[in-house]
């Protein structure tokens, strides 16, 4: 808000007096708050702070003791800076035990070889002060517009974080109270350098207020939440104590996420959607940054061992299962990740597409992979069974990995287990491949051009007729192979009489020209059946 040293020094009328700085180059950045002229020694008593005190020295000492105490006395309460004129106590220089306080206690110390009037000083000083509040004023007025803009359109929190790096020209972080990483934008710099140890960083920057800022982090913080409700902090990163405009940003961005997480309340969480987007782009082509940005969010990922988990809810009851609705699956994912909280494993948790949640556990090397995964599967379904829309569910797991290049193959493989194992009636606790055996298989190979090449020759005439014919011949096969081979179990299963059945079967055979009763040709022709399951309800990879 307020105009430095140095902007004061530039202006025409100190330029006139030929200012030269004689100490404490580097305190030319203080800001002057206001301008004071003083023919006293002691007039430290009245001054607050961030004045530039201009002076003739003729009342100062002469005695180094004396000159010390007046410079030490100005320095504690904080003056900007001291201008003296050389004409009147001290016509050549200043002594030197004066410039060595100045510059022993870092207060710039100027002096002015020609005469100057100090009012005309003053009026120009006071009026770059209250330029410059005004040009902040106009700027805080802008940014009440922006964030109110931005909170009555429902922006989401990448955007108003955005904004928030773009008016302030500075890195930005919002995080749970329990410091993991929600949302960031970097302003322009390198996430990981961002991010890097961001937990054990934030825990030792504590508030004294609403909106503090610590000086030794170089951070202002300011709290999140609504109606008494905390549940975050926002983190802008200033290296210096922040201007009162930026401070204004803070605040203001605050307001318009808490708005945000109030109006949104039955949509996404933010811890959710910050971690569906990480493992989206596991998913797809991780970043560089991929192992900085989990880490902030309270899951490590080097040296760690990783295992992809899918929970799905058992909806449908045809082969190719009906997708859940999003609000089944949010409280899937909050079921989800209460429950690795539970078994105390670090977890991302995320609804990432539109059949299942998905997770990415991360353990530690010496840690019981099976032990953890029985203790989580527990939690999920408890958990599962507690939400509003509580549905059975299906928790599948792939193999243990070690590091990120391989957690996209873990996640994959879970995946796969899940669709696999939905029409499974067993209760195990948790399904592995190994427990899906020949389905299992099919998923893994849903997308080869092979696979669907053998489907295509064993089934096509089949289905082709049944969608020229409208018949459904496809489902009696289904239920014949189902059944073991078992006609009069296959007849029952299809709710048809054993003779309309078997005449069904008979025209099965004569489209395909094969014999059922050849234990290879229903083998065969059941694989085909499996695939087609999978196909139906399988996403290209």
């Amino acid at each position: 808000m307020y105009p430095t040293v140095a902007d004061a020094l530039a202006l025409p009328v100190i330029r006139e007096g030929k200012p030269r700085v004689v100490a404490a180059h580097g305190g030319l950045d203080r800001r002057v708050r206001w301008v004071h002229v003083a023919e006293v020694a002691d007039i430290a008593p009245l001054l607050r702070g961030g004045e530039l005190v201009l002076t003739t020295g003729i009342a100062l000492p002469d005695e180094p003791d004396g000159l010390t105490r007046y410079v030490d006395e100005l320095a504690d309460v904080g003056v900007a800076g001291i201008v003296v004129e050389l004409l009147r106590h001290w016509s050549d220089k200043l002594p030197q035990a004066f410039v060595a306080a100045a510059e022993r206690r870092g207060v710039p110390l100027v002096t002015l070889s020609e005469e100057t009037r100090f009012v005309n000083v003053t009026e120009a000083v006071v009026g770059l002060i209250v330029d410059a509040q005004v040009a902040e004023l106009r700027a805080a007025e802008q940014v009440h517009e922006t964030f109110t803009a931005l909170t009555v359109a429902g922006a989401e929190p990448a955007e108003v974080l955005r904004e928030v790096a773009r008016t302030a020209e500075r890195p930005v972080v919002l995080e749970t109270l329990s410091h993991d990483v929600l949302a960031y934008d970097t302003a322009g710099g390198n996430p990981s350098e961002l991010l890097r140890d961001w937990a054990r960083r934030s825990r030792a920057v504590q508030l004294t207020e609403r909106t503090s800022y610590d000086a030794e982090a170089g951070w202002l913080v300011t709290v999140v939440g609504a109606r008494g409700n905390d549940w975050g902090r926002l983190v802008m990163l200033c290296p210096e104590p922040p201007p009162h405009r930026h401070i204004v940003v803070a605040e203001r961005a605050a307001s318009a996420l808490a708005v945000h997480r109030l109006v949104a309340r039955d949509r996404e969480g933010l811890e959710r959607h910050a971690h569906r987007t990480l493992l989206t782009e596991m998913l797809s082509t991780p970043g560089a940054d991929i192992n900085a940005r989990s880490a902030a969010l309270g899951v490590p990922l080097e040296h760690r061992r990783l295992v992809g988990v899918a929970v799905r809810p058992r909806t449908g009851v045809n082969p190719a299962p009906a997708m859940a609705t999003q609000e089944v699956l949010r409280d899937l994912a909050e079921a989800t990740a209460l429950a690795a909280r539970r078994a105390q494993t670090a977890a991302l948790v995320g609804v990432v597409d539109d059949t299942s949640v998905r997770a990415l556990l991360s353990l530690p090397p010496q840690a019981e992979v099976a032990n953890v995964l029985r203790k989580l599967a527990k939690e999920v379904h408890q958990a599962a069974g507690a939400t509003p829309r509580a549905q059975p569910v299906v928790v599948a797991v792939g193999t243990t990995a070690d590091g990120v290049t391989g957690a996209r193959r873990t996640m994959v493989e879970a995946a796969h287990v899940a669709d696999a194992a939905l029409r499974s009636t067993s209760d195990r606790l948790y399904h592995r491949l190994d427990d899906v055996r020949l389905r299992g298989l099919l998923h893994l190979l849903a997308n080869d051009e092979r696979v669907t090449a053998f489907t295509d020759r064993e089934l096509g005439p089949l289905l082709t007729r049944d969608a020229a014919h409208g018949s459904r011949l496809v489902e009696t096969l289904r239920h014949y192979c189902e059944q073991g081979g078992n006609k009069s179990a296959a007849a029952a299963a299809a709710h048809m009489s054993r003779t309309a059945y078997y005449q069904q079967l008979s025209r099965i055979e004569q489209v395909l020209g094969v014999s059922l009763e050849d234990p290879e040709s229903m083998l065969s022709l059941y694989v085909a059946l499996l695939t087609l399951d999978v196909q139906a309800h399988h996403p290209t990879e």
